[in-house]
């Protein structure tokens, strides 16, 4: 099929009408819906105007519903965890005071005499707090940031003020 000015200039007018590619096709005739892609590409026709159908709120509502948020990375649940203000100050506890409310998370060394265990209270079918357990439990095969030394200063104030 060969473009004749007139063809082109109806193109242009369609496409900016809105109409699909296999529409102007069909409405041109004797041309394939590729072939209108391509003319508009090589005339450097807006990206795309708005079709009628993208314009319809149904459309738009479906669109939006079938959106899932996107996932929030260890770094951010950590954080948000530190700066939510209900959460709970670590309750410092000795190996022999341990239950299964209490968080098991060492915190120092053995050998050190400020040696204790967290103590806050841990999350179901976990033996940690929720700020521990995003340390201890992490996913199989994925990259993400270290959460040790590039924590933030004011992340690492907040659990030094948490913790007593």
């Amino acid at each position: 099929m060969s473009w004749t000015s007139e063809k082109v200039e109806k193109l242009k007018k369609l496409w900016a009408k809105g109409h699909t590619a296999s529409q102007i096709a069909e409405m041109l005739g004797d041309t394939t819906r590729n072939a209108v892609i391509g003319k508009a590409h090589r005339l450097n026709l807006e990206a795309r105007a708005p079709s009628k159908q993208s314009s319809s709120p149904k459309l738009k509502n479906n669109i939006q519903s079938k959106r899932t948020p996107a996932p929030t990375s260890r770094k951010a649940r950590f954080q948000s965890i530190l700066l939510d203000k209900n959460f709970e100050a670590e309750n410092p506890k000795s190996l022999e005071e341990l239950t299964e409310e209490t968080c098991k998370w060492p915190i120092g060394h053995p050998n050190e005499e400020k040696f204790y265990f967290c103590g806050r209270k841990p999350e179901s079918d976990f033996p940690y707090c929720k700020l521990h357990v995003l340390y201890a439990f992490q996913p199989k095969n994925q990259k993400e940031d270290d959460l040790g030394e590039d924590i933030p200063e004011f992340i690492e104030k907040k659990v030094k003020a948490s913790s007593g």
